[in-house]
């Protein structure tokens, strides 16, 4: 008989899961991505359009997610539902790529946005500057979520609110309070469609802003009322963050003409003030320089926290299953949180936060995200067929058609960054690769399938 001590604990009620969903999708994208977006695509007209589409994409692989999500809630999410649909081999290259690039270069993407924020407000030399400000939030948050999960979701929630009250504050502010913000800003800026590689590339940049959705399933086995909590969560969290986005794009348009939006920070003007900047300064004037630099911090760590809490599940679940180093499984005899995967998680972050721009870490992040989440959303198929007598609480709505949209959709979008983007693209698609020899030679030393239970903290 199982040792129930040694499991995680269902402590996440809806509140906390609807925080992590958006709490976790909100992060820096919403500040930064408009100028890249409006200079692949040339109008604010088809720069909405992306982000509604990014968004109804999104929002169907949340929907099709929660029935899965519900046939297995256990810690691990994606590994789970990829393991039992196509094997060990595939749930490891998952595992794999997300410990390595894309949970880790998420943490770090967060770290060096908040890092990057804070360098005009703040001075940063006494911690090495954005770098060292980057290692030293994921250490400081990694530590945290090494306490009870419940402590990780009520700190997730709190910081969810905020700055959830900060958007809608900005919202509010250019929407009555700007002397100069205007709806003929929008009106003059139609266009004809880019084409399809442009825009494709304007989704792709906006489904970093939206990444994130898939967080929650990670936890499932730490959900209280999994069968009800998870479809609510998810559904209404990314709908909501849909709204929120294209509400607050609109109003940056509104703001400045959208010559002012193309110069805005990016790649091609790294010195100049992010979007969202230049929006609050038109009725905040100086001050929203600063206002907006404290929002963006508080957003991207924010971010950071309900990544670095939902991702250390899967290694952990990995290493359950003899896929991963032992240690992995590790639980903290008191708090029960998988502490060595959160802190090892967070090492291998520290070390991408020193190697790459936050830019190569979305464009990574993002191409080898969405082939698994093409994988895991065509499972539901898998198990319609396989699992038909499993009680199934919610099914995905419009299936089969939202499920087949998602997955088309998902489809165009990687041919289209293979097109555009060789070179991340082949990066990410050779160090998923990569994980084939290893997942072999771990396959030859299996290990307990249970967890390790300690009240120690790991040696140096």
């Amino acid at each position: 008989m199982k040792d129930k001590s040694q499991e995680l604990q269902r402590t996440l009620g809806l509140l906390p899961s609807a925080s992590l969903v958006v709490g976790t999708i909100i992060g820096t994208g919403v500040f930064l991505k408009a100028a890249i977006m409006s200079q692949l695509v040339g109008s604010s007209f088809w720069v909405l359009v992306a982000w509604a589409v990014a968004g109804v994409l999104s929002l169907a692989g949340a929907l099709t997610y929660a029935e899965i999500g519900i046939l297995f809630p256990r810690a691990g999410g994606e590994y789970v539902y990829l393991r039992e649909a196509y094997g060990n081999l595939t749930a490891f290259l998952y595992g794999w790529q997300r410990f390595l690039i894309s949970n880790t270069g998420t943490i770090a993407a967060y770290a060096v946005g908040a890092a990057t924020f804070a360098a005009p407000l703040f001075d940063l030399s006494w911690c090495g500057g954005v770098k060292g400000f980057s290692i030293l939030l994921i250490a400081i948050f990694s530590g945290l979520n090494c306490l009870n999960v419940t402590f990780g979701g009520r700190l997730q929630s709190v910081m969810t609110i905020i700055k959830v009250m900060m958007i809608f504050f900005i919202v509010i502010g250019i929407l009555f309070l700007s002397p100069t913000s205007s709806f003929s800003y929008i009106s003059a800026g139609g266009g004809a469609f880019p084409g399809f590689s442009a825009f494709g590339s304007a989704i792709l940049a906006a489904l970093w802003a939206y990444d994130g959705w898939n967080n929650l399933p990670m936890v499932a086995g730490e959900i209280k009322n999994p069968s009800r909590n998870i479809p609510l969560s998810l559904g209404l969290g990314v709908f909501f963050i849909v709204a929120i986005y294209v509400l607050i794009h609109f109003c940056y348009f509104m703001a400045m003409p959208f010559s002012e939006v193309i110069s805005a920070n990016s790649n091609i003007h790294p010195d100049a003030l992010p979007v969202a900047a230049k929006a609050a300064q038109s009725f905040l004037g100086s001050t929203g320089v600063w206002f907006l630099g404290i929002a963006m911090i508080f957003s991207a760590v924010g971010a950071m926290n309900g990544s670095i809490l939902t991702s250390a599940r899967i290694p952990y679940a990995m290493a359950i299953d003899g896929l991963f180093h032992r240690s992995l499984a590790t639980l903290h005899k008191k708090s029960k949180s998988p502490y060595v995967s959160v802190l090892t998680q967070g090492m291998i972050a520290a070390v991408l936060a020193l190697s790459g721009t936050f830019d190569q870490l979305t464009d990574y992040v993002v191409f080898a995200s969405w082939i698994f989440y093409a994988l895991v959303a065509s499972s539901v198929f898998v198990f319609r067929r396989k699992h038909p007598e499993m009680a199934r609480p919610y099914k995905t709505l419009g299936y089969p058609y939202l499920p087949v949209l998602f997955l088309i959709s998902a489809l165009l979008l990687l041919i289209n960054t293979v097109w555009t983007m060789p070179k991340e693209s082949s990066i990410g698609l050779a160090l998923i690769l990569l994980g084939v020899p290893f997942y072999y030679f771990m396959e030859r030393a299996p290990v307990s399938s249970s967890p390790v239970v300690s009240n120690e903290l790991p040696k140096p």
